[in-house]
């Protein structure tokens, strides 16, 4: 007889803890494209790379075998992008019109991948990987006609064919076999040749626009004056170049700028084109790269620019850069020592969590309040709307309904808490202030926005290594900031809390907290800020007092940080799309911030940490960008 429960089916596992392939995909990223520093982050949003940040998705909580290959061949491909890729050899050769630019950029894609895959099988396979992903979810085999099948696709594939022996994914349908006899009659001698130019991507990129002659593109990019200008640029980087010759090539470099017409079309191509790589990373490689050159002016280097000759109205200057240092809070204290300061740091506050807990609970019942989910109905695609299915049932001949939630506008936010680790902090102050930005953090990132944790203070008392050199060279009259900066990042926004959270504990190490130049503290935290992809970009300075460093007022007007760090705050609250705000503890700071709050005692940092942020995101709850793309059907 069977026994009670035989016929019980067994439940599934519960989810996968993914933090191990994480780090070891991080890994292999990284050494693939030969960048140990570079950012590599997992989540929802669309995956590509940009500068030295590479987005990949995160894994569903039961991933199967399909999902770890399709992730790792995301990540070889923007490895790859990263290593054997040059954005102004790209932008040099390529070519104007949009179907000539979607061929070029697809093939470009394609050889960088099949470097890869030709070295690493092991690539090659995690590559198939992705491509068969990426066309099934483009739903390519569906096409049956060559107006529908994608021609930079079809090129794109053949070349990885040529170059690396393996026949396109089964996902892609017939797209390669609807344009290949096209292909092979107008281009196929030049399609020969790409292997021969395969690690040149100038060479290579010249034989590609050969190709693109052959299928009478050839309009598309450009006279024959502009091809031989490049020729003989070719010809030139042989020989060496003098200081003006690099100007030169620099200022080509950047030629895009100096074209905004075309610039534009380019960038609006790169955005509409087909996707380049599996799951759209290789579209949102050029999508990101065409960032750096034309979105990231009106964006990032906007809020920067104004620093560039800052210095010079307010004649601010430095003495000496070699000694300062940023500097992560691991590499300046081992792990037994930071488990040690923060338990410190828990003993110390520990009366105080209740009551700060309490106030970050209340933030994000505020936050969660403008969090109230909201649909569009009766849509042409998005999630299947199971109420309205009873429309079926009354009349077969009406169409499915969908719905699809809207997007919030906090979500994309950003938010960094600049500390100040001046000795004036010391006690009292900083422990509050650890206190409240860690279970500030906490509660931020429950509520989906991100947070950065920074802190500025200087190496050592009275100048350091900076104040000997100008004891060296004689002393010389006004010699401008005379002191090593020392700017910690505590966490990054990109990292969690609960990795993060030892490193708080730091802020208790006897010794650390020194001297505070608060103007070019600010201009480091801002420009971190300004690189970040979210919509909306959050500073919140904390500090006690005006700047001060004894080495620097020694030999300079009593004034001069002071006067700097009013300069710094006018640029960013006039020129930068970052919101300031700060708070002062002991120190009335609203002579210097527009938008600032001041404190008696370190008790109240965390209810006014916590007003003022909970202010700023009930100002723009109903932010205009969030609302982009609503459409009924």
């Amino acid at each position: 007889m069977a026994g009670r429960g035989d016929n019980s089916r067994s439940r599934p596992s519960g989810s996968v803890d993914a933090e191990p392939f994480r780090r070891a995909l991080t890994g292999c990223v990284r050494a693939i494209a030969g960048d140990h520093e570079l950012e590599v982050a997992f989540g929802n949003d669309r995956p590509g790379i940009s500068g030295d940040r590479a987005r990949l998705p995160d894994l569903p909580k039961r991933p199967t075998q399909a999902d770890f290959s399709v992730t790792r061949g995301l990540g070889d491909s923007m490895a790859l992008r990263k290593a054997c890729h040059d954005d102004a050899v790209h932008a040099r050769m390529a070519p104007s019109g949009a179907d000539a630019r979607a061929v070029y950029d697809a093939v470009e894609q394609a050889r960088v991948e099949s470097i890869g895959a030709r070295r690493m099988t092991g690539v090659g396979d995690n590559l198939t990987s992705m491509l068969e992903d990426k066309y099934q979810r483009a739903n390519y085999q569906g096409i049956i006609t060559r107006e529908d099948a994608p021609l930079e696709e079809a090129v794109a594939l053949m070349v990885r064919e040529k170059l690396t022996g393996r026949k396109p994914p089964k996902s892609a349908g017939q797209v390669v076999e609807l344009w290949r006899e096209f292909i092979e009659d107008k281009a196929g001698s030049a399609l020969d040749t790409l292997e021969g130019s395969l690690e040149d991507q100038q060479a290579f990129a010249r034989v590609v626009r050969e190709m693109l002659s052959a299928m009478d593109m050839a309009e598309d990019y450009g006279d024959d004056d502009s091809e031989q200008d490049e020729q003989d640029e070719v010809s030139d980087e042989d020989q060496p170049r003098s200081e003006e010759d690099n100007d030169k090539s620099s200022q080509e470099e950047a030629g895009s700028d100096a074209a905004p017409a075309e610039e534009s079309e380019t960038s609006d191509e790169q955005m509409d084109s087909g996707e380049m790589d599996g799951a759209e990373t290789g579209d949102d490689d050029t999508v990101d790269d065409s960032d750096e050159d034309a979105e990231t002016p009106g964006e990032t280097r906007k809020p920067s620019d104004p620093f560039a000759d800052l210095n010079e109205k307010v004649d601010y200057h430095v003495f000496a850069t070699e000694f300062d240092e940023e500097i992560s809070a691991e590499e300046l204290c081992d792990e037994a020592e930071l488990d040690r300061l923060r338990s410190f740091l828990d003993k110390q506050l520990a009366h105080l969590q209740g009551v700060v807990g309490r106030l970050a609970n209340r933030l994000q019942r505020r936050l969660m309040a403008q969090q109230n989910r909201a649909w569009d109905f009766d849509l042409e695609e998005g999630y299947l709307d199971s109420a309205r299915l009873t429309r079926m049932i009354i009349d077969p001949m009406q169409p499915l309904s969908f719905k699809m939630e809207r997007d919030t506008s906090f979500r994309d936010t950003v938010v960094t808490l600049l500390i100040d680790n001046s000795g004036s902090m010391r006690g009292r102050p900083i422990t509050v202030a650890a206190t409240c930005a860690d279970i500030l953090a906490r509660t931020l990132e429950r509520s989906g926005v991100k947070v950065e944790l920074l802190g500025f203070t200087t190496k050592a008392w009275k100048g350091g290594q900076s104040r000997e050199k100008w004891l060296a060279g004689g002393k010389p009259a006004t010699p401008g900031r005379l002191n090593d900066l020392r700017h910690i990042i505590y966490k990054s926004a990109d990292a969690p809390w609960r990795r993060a959270r030892r490193n708080l504990g730091l802020m208790m190490r006897e010794g650390l907290l020194k001297e505070n130049i608060d103007g070019e503290a600010l201009i480091w935290a801002h420009s971190r800020l300004s690189r970040r992809p979210e919509q909306r970009k959050i500073l919140m300075m904390i500090s006690d007092g005006a700047p001060v460093d004894d080495s620097t007022l020694s030999v300079n007007p009593g004034n001069y940080l002071e006067r700097h760090l009013r300069a710094v705050i006018e640029e960013i609250e006039t020129r930068s799309p970052v919101e300031l705000l700060a708070i002062g503890i002991g120190h009335d700071v609203t002579r210097y911030y527009r938008r600032a709050v001041t404190i008696v005692d370190a008790e109240e940092l965390a209810g006014a940490m916590t007003e003022q942020l909970a202010a700023l995101f009930a100002d723009e709850s109903g932010d205009p960008p969030a609302r982009r793309g609503r459409k009924r059907a």
